[in-house]
């Protein structure tokens, strides 16, 4: 049997807009402002850490590429991860 999750209660203030936004979609999805909550920051981090790991392999991509041309390729796109367009 599996274990459950222990779960913190936590006290969030969000901004009037994003609130209705996530009622509009608990809604819609007929569950809880809670549950929607939830989804959305678990997906905000598995996109958070999806990116830190394109980073690391565009890193690494540089530090093994020989050629120069791929080389400046790949540091512009790190240069825009790291300090946008």
């Amino acid at each position: 049997m599996a274990t459950a999750e222990k779960s913190v209660r936590q006290s969030v203030s969000l901004p009037t807009r994003v609130a209705k936004q996530v009622k509009a979609l608990a809604k819609t999805e007929k569950t809880s402002a809670s549950r929607v909550l939830v989804d959305l920051i678990e997906a905000g981090l598995a996109s958070k850490e999806s990116e830190k790991e394109r980073f690391f392999a565009l890193a690494n991509r540089l530090s093994e590429s020989a050629d120069p041309t791929e080389r400046e390729k790949l540091k512009k796109e790190l240069a825009r991860m790291t300090f946008g367009e």
